[in-house]
């Protein structure tokens, strides 16, 4: 009887657990309006990105699309479909300047592993493997202090610590990249935001947990 007693508590137990992750969760697109979201000079995204069954997609000329908010420590999760170059910025200090004050998790059609393929920290570190795939990707970022995880369909391609990278211009392993100033030095927070760059590509279902 106490152990049937006790195999409830922590079946109880582990529900509970599974609701308060759940209530971690926040929902930055719900597939219905652009509330949250703004263009790169904080007004209201222009034409450019639409809703079309649950997801946020990018139309000729749409221009960048930023979170109102800023975050710091995270999870980020989010499917996305791509017919070309996009990119997921995160801890974007001025989206107007977004190359040099912010991250990117390149965005693209499947291809070979490299510094700027699909599931790269752009310019700084490659993926382990190609792990996407021509339909719909889950990608899921993990930022907490210097160290960030990428995962693509539920494999981990990048493990890093940003504070390895302590002059501008310059990778740990000696090869060049195009930011100014030392990535340990780029603000530890800032706006998430999902590129145009003129290539057809669709999010949905973005969440994040803060850390």
């Amino acid at each position: 009887m106490l152990k049937q007693m006790t195999m409830v508590a922590l079946a109880f137990a582990a529900l509970a657990a599974t609701a308060a992750d759940e209530k971690g969760w926040t929902v930055l697109f719900d597939g219905k309006n652009f509330d949250g979201w703004m263009n790169p000079a904080g007004q209201k995204p222009g034409d450019g990105w639409v809703i079309e069954d649950g997801a946020m997609v990018r139309k000729p000329k749409a221009g960048d699309i930023w979170t109102k908010q800023r975050y710091g420590d995270f999870v980020l999760a989010l499917e996305f479909q791509a017919k070309g170059n996009s990119g997921v910025f995160i801890r974007t200090d001025n989206p107007k300047d977004n190359v040099q004050t912010g991250i990117e998790i390149q965005v693209d059609k499947p291809g070979a592993p490299g510094k700027h393929s699909v599931g790269a920290v752009y310019d700084l570190q490659p993926p382990s493997k190609n792990a996407a795939t021509d339909g719909w990707n889950k990608m899921t970022i993990t930022a907490k202090g210097g160290a960030l995880k990428v995962e693509l369909n539920g494999e981990q391609i990048v493990e890093m610590n940003l504070d390895r990278w302590t002059e501008g211009g310059l990778n740990p392993d000696g090869s060049k990249n195009k930011f100014k100033a030392a990535l340990k030095d780029f603000k530890s927070e800032g706006h998430i935001g999902f590129q145009d760059h003129g290539a057809d590509v669709a999010y949905r279902n973005v969440r994040m947990k803060p850390l």
